[in-house]
């Protein structure tokens, strides 16, 4: 249970699947930047956090009997699932744990599926692979949205998750070259075998000038990139990457999930004069976990690497420090 920038953990008695539910054993639980966010600004109310999860089927409900895409589920299947349940909430982000059913998020040995019309998927890959569901499906989210042509150059700004999820969906919708921007050097190697072309390293270019600079030399004529997706969740990120942009160009906006706060930007210069479209992304919807989880199934690249750390509940402190 995260309680301003405190975990204490809490036993509570395991139910028993009510019709309609599903309760599942969890595996692995990713921790988010939203997460991190959150703890930082200290969490205000209590709340059992963890909405990137994998897990296997414990007991099922009477009348559950397929998956959201109908395949026949029954226990000891493998399944990712959806945190948000339209109308409902999300799991991950629970308050008053201490209400029954109490297991609504993922940093616990089970988590209770008891919103009506959650989205689960049964899946065979790794629980490694699986943790990276929720997070790649912001990716494609994000590259529908950006509207990626064959051959468009793409910058990323920021190489945790997002931006190595959101590196991998531009690539595989046809962009033809991939600039990451972001660090540190071990994330940059994996950006790298995840497809990227370019890797420009903030702690080795530390000027947003000479960053600039170096974006636009590999860029046709030097104009900009035809796309940029800002993921770092760095407030100076955004009149950064705007900046990146070429005439006519797109700028999608997925690092920010939590406010942290307002930025002065010059609207002639960075937009008006650029003819620039301008898009962000919210979370993500079922589609896109439908659409995302057979490209994670195909293991083309290496997504089990993006799991840098695994702990047990009672560590879980130390993976946000580390995060």
């Amino acid at each position: 249970i995260a309680h301003g920038q405190d975990f204490e953990i809490r036993e509570y008695p395991v139910p028993d699947p009510a019709p309609n539910t599903v309760l599942l054993r969890q595996e692995m639980a990713g921790i988010c930047g939203t997460d991190l966010h959150n703890w930082q600004n200290g969490i205000q109310e209590e709340m059992l956090l963890g909405h990137e999860n994998v897990g296997i089927v414990e007991a099922i409900g009477k009348g559950v009997e397929t998956d959201y895409v109908g395949q026949p589920i029954q226990e000891g299947d493998r399944v990712v699932l959806a945190p948000g349940v339209k109308g409902y909430g999300a799991y991950g982000f629970r308050t008053e744990p201490d209400n029954a059913p109490h297991f609504g998020g993922g940093f616990s040995d089970y988590i209770y599926l008891n919103f009506p019309n959650t989205c689960l998927l049964k899946t065979e890959v790794s629980p490694e692979v699986g943790v990276v569901t929720e997070p790649f499906t912001i990716g494609v989210h994000a590259a529908m949205r950006a509207k990626i042509q064959i051959g468009d150059t793409v910058v990323v700004q920021g190489s945790g998750a997002i931006g190595l999820v959101t590196l991998i969906c531009a690539k595989i919708s046809g962009a033809g070259k991939l600039i990451m921007i972001g660090g540190p050097t071990g994330r940059l190697e994996l950006a790298r075998k995840m497809g990227a072309d370019v890797i420009i390293n903030i702690d080795q270019v530390p000027s947003v000038e000479d960053r600039t600079e170096l974006v636009m030399s590999h860029t046709t004529h030097g104009e900009g990139a035809d796309i940029v997706f800002e993921c770092a969740g760095f407030l100076p990120a955004t009149p950064e990457g705007l900046g990146y942009v070429k005439y006519d160009g797109t700028f999608v906006e997925v690092g920010h999930f939590v406010d942290m706060g307002s930025i002065d930007l010059n609207l002639n210069q960075l937009l008006m004069r650029k003819n620039l479209r301008l898009e962000a992304v919210w979370a993500s919807q079922y589609e896109h976990f439908v659409r995302g989880l057979p490209i994670l199934e195909k293991n083309e690249f290496p997504f089990a690497d993006m799991v840098s750390h695994v702990l047990p509940l009672s560590r879980v402190k130390e993976g946000f420090e580390a995060l």
